[in-house]
């Protein structure tokens, strides 16, 4: 198919740009690899749970105005497209996603613009017993909960760094899971440097600590997980207090009988795509322009590719793109007063956002306490102490790990072990710049190989042989 704007990713900054270019004239494709728009923020219950129509916990208001907006406009929905790659062609940009749940199919979509609405995924620093079953990412149980509507299990505890642990722990309290600690490795004696970055967060962290004393949770906060235990399945985690260097305060273990661990430790940006194109990256995410625009002509992006931020910033960066989009594919250079209430959002964001890092980052000395035999890259079972061991041989840099170990070769492609790896190492994570951002099945390949292009089909008289 063809179109004017293909928007990758149906969260909240892919379907603010969707909608704000499709009000100005401009043909939009929404691609999204989930059933339904929503993203992880508005995630519904699965088809078939019998809640059709229900409205996600969170942000009603601005789900339901967005989902009735959806439906009115002219916007191409299209669920369950996983985007494998995008390559730029003569004329435009190509879109080649594979197809429902068993991505066997591929499909193109090709546009004149791109914009990347990919989001963001979490990251866990590995420690003994991770890999047990019932242990889960933080998200990894939200998503159960708003997907499934199931918890990971009967007795929990939601551990590690960041804001997404407060509305974790309080889903899983409400939906009547035992939780016997938030264990948060954060010092709430650093939040005071971050309050006036802060203060238009804090009636939702009221919110969440309101409803955490509600659920008598008990709040560890400069904790962590030193072991997860358990022979087939989890049955309980040991937590440690932190020194002021993020050391293991010895003496200060204890015991968290529970089957269920939620952990993460932030999250970070989606950019397979966009390195595959040539975006350039700041740091992390995907660098941008105050358009959105990315510096590879035709392709913006927005949300938490460009950035970990939240939905209020990712709903604000798309707002702006679409409204640029629209703009320059129009041939005009567009107006940045048409959008000044959403630039105002987006820097209140950002800088709260940037507060946020700041305060959540992980313990400092974290890999001390990983013993050797610890599972780091858990698709090509590599230890810790072979990580280490590639460091004594001189490598430097997580590629030369990689080439060591294998670590990150497996079928996540690095996505789970990466963020570790770099962490135990010290060495700072290396650009994937895969060629593509899923697995596809060599059937599809072959097929587009086999695809014969105006220059392969043979001349009409090519034969009939010398005239």
């Amino acid at each position: 198919m063809r179109t004017d704007l293909a928007v990758i990713g149906a969260g909240p900054a892919g379907l603010a740009a969707a909608l704000a270019a499709a009000r100005r004239g401009i043909r939009v494709a929404l691609v999204d690899a989930a059933p339904r728009p929503g993203g992880q923020y508005f995630r519904q219950p699965a088809p078939g749970l019998g809640t059709e129509g229900a409205v996600p916990r969170h942000g009603r208001r601005t789900w339901t105005r967005l989902r009735d907006a959806l439906a009115e406009s002219a916007v191409d929905v299209r669920p369950e497209h996983h985007v494998w790659c995008v390559e730029r062609e003569s004329g435009g940009l190509t879109v080649h996603a594979l197809l429902g749940p068993e991505q066997r199919e591929s499909v193109d979509v090709r546009a004149d613009a791109v914009l990347l609405a990919t989001g963001g995924y979490e990251t866990v620093l590995p420690f003994p017993g991770w890999t047990l079953p019932g242990v889960v990412t933080a998200g990894g149980a939200q998503a159960m909960l708003k997907g499934g509507l199931v918890t990971p299990g009967r007795t929990a505890v939601v551990a590690g760094t960041g804001p997404l642990l407060l509305p974790v722990a309080t889903g899983l309290a409400a939906a009547g899971v035992r939780v016997a600690a938030l264990v948060e490795s954060t010092d709430p004696a650093r939040l005071p440097r971050h309050a006036r970055a802060l203060a238009g967060k804090l009636p939702e962290a009221a919110g969440y600590a309101a409803r955490l004393l509600r659920h008598r949770v008990p709040v560890l906060t400069r904790h962590t997980v030193v072991r997860a235990h358990g022979e087939d399945r989890l049955t309980g985690v040991t937590v440690a207090a932190l020194d002021a260097g993020g050391r293991v305060r010895p003496g200060t273990e204890r015991l968290l009988p529970c089957d269920a661990l939620a952990v993460g430790h932030g999250m970070l940006p989606h950019t397979d795509l966009a390195e595959t194109l040539g975006c350039r990256l700041d740091g992390h995410a995907v660098a941008v322009d105050a358009e959105q625009r990315t510096d590879v002509p035709g392709v913006w992006a927005a949300g938490e590719a460009t950035g970990i931020g939240g939905a209020a910033l990712a709903l604000a960066e798309g707002h702006i793109a679409g409204r640029s989009v629209a703009a320059r594919l129009r041939g005009t250079a567009p107006d940045p007063h048409d959008w000044a209430p959403a630039a105002r959002i987006r820097a209140r964001e950002r800088t709260a956002a940037a507060a946020l890092h700041a305060l959540h980052g992980p313990p400092a000395h974290w890999g001390d306490g990983v013993p050797d035999d610890t599972v780091l890259c858990r698709c090509e079972e590599v230890t810790a102490g072979a990580v280490r061991e590639a460091l004594t041989l001189g490598a430097g840099d997580t590629r030369t790990v990689k080439l060591l170990t294998r670590a990150g070769m497996g079928w996540c492609q690095g996505r789970m072990c990466a963020p570790g790896v770099a962490a135990l190492t010290g060495c700072p994570p290396t650009p994937s710049r895969r060629p593509f951002a899923r697995p596809v099945p060599l059937g599809v390949l072959a097929a587009r190989h086999d695809r014969p292009t105006p220059h392969d089909r043979p001349h009409p008289r090519s034969e009939e042989g010398p005239s």
